[in-house]
């Protein structure tokens, strides 16, 4: 059975109504020559937008060339109120001094010392699974969560303060919408909806209760060893100085949304996808069975078939769909005038489905990562590339290994129904996403 893929738009259609389809969801927006183009140019009276599909323009703009195409505001402004000045929307030398703090705790030493954490969540997400109608995603959200709480803040998710920083975010991803008039329109102010705000500026307050309560403890000398701590007694090695207080809680929000939303993205898709594909299924219930029975950091890179499900299913579900960079001065792009200012839009979605790309590219085959990836590096994009790859990834693959094993040690799934993908943060389905899990003996 063929993974789920939304239709496309048919034909070309006015501003207004793109913008309309846009707003429901990003992906069913879009044509369906994007799965075949090597470029796309996109008019409106304000800007032109460039979507790449080609890999040697991937490379020139995220690997070869990051600083002559920033990362754009235009589809970030939004979540200005929750991420103030993260590493996640920030450019130039500030991006650069951020980066610099932050890289060092997700080194794979750093990997080492988060597995406990890891994998205590994952024992605790798999308890609260019961026989019968499973909601995944509901499920993914809450074991993501768990797991950042407990890698960043030693805090597990009953923790009062990590619940009620769970239950406030929740409200902001239900609040705000996944682009506004300013994404079109330049001049237009961002103006998310009040309920997005008034959530944000909760969250930034909760936010604000753990940063103060983690500078009291490494004050007193009293800190625990996890990445909050890591991150918050990392000096600038150029600079020497450390991140304030209002800083912290900048990146201690981007880690929540990018580290819980994508992570839960993927592990809600790949447990579909293994419940669509029973063979695959019954491997990766295997390599988890002997994982789980001692589990350890060191035997993580023996679930290959497991890493190979992760790899192949950020292929066809990319949490991050697309992104977007600014040209700075005049390119050529396939032969077209590329002006600054110009959108640069580069979509691991569609570059995971390029039927130039990949043999097949529309079905679920982990086994097309053995040996060897069959597509150019930058056509599988989850993570980025170049100098604003995520420095989170590893950890990504780590936590997905993790919980998944755990899942399909214990359980089986089977299908109930067929997701509709949508793309609003992340990638996710539009009605929800709902398995038979049934207890394995």
């Amino acid at each position: 059975m063929k993974p789920p893929k939304p239709g496309a738009r048919a034909g070309r259609v006015s501003l207004w109504h793109y913008w309309r389809l846009f707003r429901q969801d990003i992906l069913s927006a879009q044509p369906d020559r994007l799965y075949r183009a090597k470029m796309a140019e996109f008019r409106t009276p304000f800007f032109r937008s460039y979507l790449i599909n080609e890999p040697d323009l991937v490379r020139q703009v995220l690997v070869e060339r990051p600083g002559d195409f920033p990362k754009s505001d235009r589809v970030t402004r939004g979540l200005k109120p929750l991420l103030g000045r993260s590493v996640f929307v920030t450019n130039g030398a500030l991006w650069e001094r951020q980066r610099r703090i932050i890289d060092p705790a997700f080194e794979g030493g750093r990997l080492f010392s988060s597995f406990d954490a890891m994998l205590a969540a994952a024992e605790a997400a798999v308890a609260r699974i019961k026989s019968g109608p499973f909601d995944v995603e509901e499920w993914a959200s809450h074991a993501t969560a768990d797991v950042i709480f407990r890698t960043l803040f030693s805090l597990p998710i009953e923790d009062d303060l990590a619940r009620a920083t769970y239950r406030v975010f929740r409200a902001f991803q239900r609040a705000q919408p996944v682009a506004n008039w300013s994404a079109l329109v330049p001049f237009l102010p961002a103006g998310p909806k009040r309920a997005a705000r008034v959530a944000a500026a909760e969250l930034r307050g909760l936010i604000t209760e753990l940063v103060d309560q983690r500078q009291a403890e490494i004050a007193a000398g009293t800190a625990p060893a996890d990445l909050a701590t890591k991150i918050m007694t990392t000096a600038d090695p150029e600079t020497g100085a450390l991140f304030s207080p209002e800083e912290m809680v900048d990146q201690v929000a981007i880690f929540f949304l990018a580290g819980h939303e994508t992570s839960a993205s993927l592990l809600g898709w790949a447990l579909w996808c293994l419940a669509a594909a029973p063979d695959w299924g019954g491997q990766v219930a295997e390599e988890a069975a002997n994982f789980m029975k001692n589990p350890a950091f060191s035997k993580l890179s023996a679930m290959r078939v497991t890493r190979n499900v992760l790899r192949e299913t950020l292929r066809l579900y990319p949490p991050v769909p697309m992104f977007v960079r600014e040209a700075t001065q005049d390119e050529t792009f396939r032969k077209r005038a590329v002006t600054p200012g110009a959108q640069v839009v580069i979509s691991p979605w569609h570059l995971g489905r390029h039927e130039a790309l990949w043999t097949a590219p529309d079905d679920f085959d982990p086994g097309r990562w053995e040996g060897g990836q069959e597509a150019p590096r930058e056509a599988w994009l989850p993570f980025s590339a170049g100098a604003r790859v995520c420095p989170g990834a590893g950890f990504a693959m780590a936590e997905g290994a993790v919980l998944l094993a755990a899942a399909m040690a214990q359980f089986r799934f089977e299908l109930m129904e067929r997701p509709v993908p949508v793309a609003h943060l992340t990638v996710r389905a539009r009605d929800g996403m709902r398995l038979r899990a049934e207890k394995r003996v």
